[in-house]
């Protein structure tokens, strides 16, 4: 990679060293509100900031919406009622015909593309709170027709137009946690986007597994409509749910922004200190002229910041993931009895529950860099596992229970990895002025990569088409092994760093292996 590059020696970047702590306020000056969030612990975080814990989980809820709806579809897939009442009859069984599949499941990812595109303009313009709020509104009434559709047209309408406003939520919920809370607990709370995925999910294969045994169309209605339950709770809440304070910054809203600080944190910390940090990180991107735009995510190095954001994200539809939305019918495919598939469904799901937990203290020990790659070449193996499993000759009974059991496994270590760390890292590594529209990018760059898996896994896994099973494997386990190569070169550690350390780091164009240990010297600091 060349000779190390300088610390603040180098006189090509003193002008942002000094700017860094030029600026101080009259309670004690910026490098004490640096030096108080880089001294402070996960624990003492946590006292100190509970309401701004409390409002990043609740905005977070609109999260589980958006798991809820695909998994839902891919649970529909496999129930008898939902069969029978919209598919047709192949080989003396009633199954939904695999382009059906694909256009249906096509709203979840079609509506990360587009709302997640559309949902950066209402964020900077109207704010966090205010974009969160219309986007729940929406999908309040939009649930009217999924609960109401009784043919796969007007299902598909429900799905499309839902998909366009659950999309938000994905932009919604990683931005505002990562500007609401410090430096000790951001990482846990914009990794809990990701329980919030896996929560929605199991919700989903819960409720269809006990619905599953009616013979009416209330086996599908009623998970329908359950979505309004979320809705419920939301939006009673949403007239307390204080601002992003960056935002506010940016818009000069500085007295707002003091209030909304004090709301969100305790009497002991104190607030002028982190404003005048808040200030002058945004004060120094506008110097660096990182600008806000959907451009500006390209421009100089945020193209660099963008990559990373879009990298990570795309690599978890890349390893597979979106086999969890077809889990169910996978299992009943793989030889699984319904009932088998359904349970398995749902362990499947608790395993990720648990994974996500448990990455947290993972996430506040080790970081991010070294859990993201561990993690994905873990996938890697056990997925290539699975695939030679499936080229057993006469491909005995017990094969489908084993590849099954692996892929609990699988989506283990997929939530206690990548699945978290994800969000963690979208957010850190995007500049704050560009933060709502890097991650929009990433999230619709995301959602294209899932129309294209979409498409293609039906046919993948459809009895009718390809009728892959555990030879998926290979295929995910391939494209996973391209994703460590590029991972291992280009996503760095970013615990520990202030959002105006980042930027420092990413101006100077620090090599991905130094970031942990390069030092940033500034007079005060």
């Amino acid at each position: 990679m060349g000779a190390p590059l300088p610390t603040n020696t180098d006189t090509g970047h003193n002008h942002i060293v000094k700017d860094v702590s030029s600026n101080t306020d009259h309670d004690g000056g910026l490098d004490e509100a640096v030096q108080f969030e880089r001294n402070l612990g996960f624990l003492e975080a946590c006292r100190l900031y509970p309401a701004a814990m409390g409002w990043s989980i609740f905005v977070s809820l609109g999260v589980i919406m958006l798991a809820f709806d695909p998994q839902l579809l891919g649970n529909l897939y496999a129930m008898p009622q939902f069969q029978s009442d919209f598919g047709y009859l192949f080989e003396g069984q009633y199954i939904i015909a695999a382009s059906w599949q694909t256009g249906l499941s096509m709203g979840n990812p079609v509506g990360q593309v587009v709302g997640a595109l559309v949902a950066g303009y209402p964020m900077e313009r109207y704010g966090r709170k205010w974009t969160f709020g219309a986007c729940v509104a929406l999908t309040t009434g939009l649930i009217f027709i999924q609960f109401f559709a009784r043919s796969l047209p007007v299902l598909l309408a429900g799905e499309l137009l839902g998909g366009l406003v659950l999309g938000c939520y994905a932009v919604i919920a990683p931005a505002y946690s990562s500007e609401v809370c410090p430096m000790a607990i951001r990482g846990v709370l914009t990794s809990y986007v990701n329980l919030c995925f896996v929560m929605g999910q199991l919700l989903a294969n819960g409720v269809c597994a006990g619905t599953s045994k009616l013979h009416d169309h209330w086996a599908y209605s009623i998970p329908f409509a359950l979505q309004w339950f979320w809705s419920l709770i939301i939006l009673p809440g949403l007239l307390f749910v204080p601002e992003s304070p960056w935002w506010l910054v940016r818009k000069g809203r500085l007295a707002e922004a003091e209030h909304v600080l004090r709301r969100l944190a305790s009497g002991k910390v104190n607030v002028r200190r982190t404003l005048a940090a808040i200030v002058e990180t945004d004060r120094l991107e506008r110097e660096l002229e990182m600008g806000s735009t959907y451009w500006d995510c390209f421009r100089g190095v945020n193209l660099r910041r963008t990559e990373i954001s879009v990298g990570v994200y795309c690599t978890q539809v890349l390893s597979g993931i979106y086999l969890i939305n077809y889990g169910t019918y996978f299992f009943q495919l793989a030889g699984l009895s319904k009932e088998d598939a359904f349970s398995m469904g749902i362990g499947f799901l608790a395993v990720g529950f648990l994974g996500t937990i448990l990455s947290w203290p993972l996430i506040v020990r080790y970081g991010r860099r070294t859990i993201y790659n561990s993690g994905l070449f873990f996938l890697i193996v056990l997925q290539i596992i699975i695939g030679i499993l499936d080229c057993i000759p006469g491909r005995p009974s017990g094969v489908a229970w084993a590849e099954s059991s692996l892929m609990l496994v699988w989506n283990f270590f997929y939530d206690i990895s990548i699945g978290p760390i994800c969000f963690v890292i979208i957010s850190e590594a995007s500049a704050t002025r560009v933060r709502s529209k890097s991650i929009a990018f990433a999230t619709a760059a995301q959602g294209a990569l899932g129309c294209i898996m979409t498409v293609a896994i039906p046919y993948m896994i459809n009895p009718d088409e390809a009728n892959m099973q555990g030879k998926l494997g290979f295929f995910f386990g391939g494209l996973a092994a391209l994703c460590f190569v590029w991972a291992f070169f280009r996503v760095p550690e970013t615990k520990g760093r202030t959002y105006e350390e980042l930027d420092i780091l990413f101006e100077r164009k620090v090599p991905t292996r130094q970031f942990e240990s390069y030092v940033i010297e500034t007079h005060g600091l």
